[in-house]
């Protein structure tokens, strides 16, 4: 597996409207969320391609589809993806995780924003992704 570098960072959080107080009012971050979403985020903090807030129940439906996180599964406090080349790097990261005896909490699948990602849930209870962004690999405009 090549990792290219750390491409999204998210809090994982069971109280969005606390956390927002923290993260937002009390730390100051530029977090904003799309009209109708609980999702706090920016591409705009020095030293991260992405920082997030994502609220527990949103983490359960990406992984599981369904509101409520499973009962048998520690609840996560954090997300990390991690990039990778292409969507097909991605799938193979899949496989080379299972082969190594790992659990996926899916398999590799194009989210409706256009992300490639697959997701497992570390040994710290981390839900980790290895995934492909295709903005994260345009040249930048100039």
């Amino acid at each position: 597996m090549d990792i290219q570098f750390i491409s999204s960072m998210a809090v994982i959080t069971p109280d969005p409207e606390r956390s927002r107080a923290f993260y937002v009012s009390t730390l100051g971050l530029p977090l904003q969320a799309a009209e109708g979403d609980d999702y706090l985020h920016s591409e705009d903090i020095d030293g991260a391609k992405h920082f997030g807030l994502w609220p527990l129940r949103q983490a359960a439906q990406a992984c599981f589809g369904s509101e409520e996180w499973p009962p048998d599964r520690p609840v996560p406090q954090a997300s990390v993806e991690f990039e990778v080349a292409d969507p097909a790097a991605v799938e193979r990261a899949g496989v080379e995780l299972e082969k190594d005896g790992l659990t996926l909490l899916h398999p590799a699948r194009t989210e409706p924003w256009g992300q490639t990602v697959t997701r497992l849930q570390s040994l710290e209870g981390v839900i980790v992704g290895i995934s492909y962004a295709p903005w994260l690999h345009q040249a930048p405009e100039g």
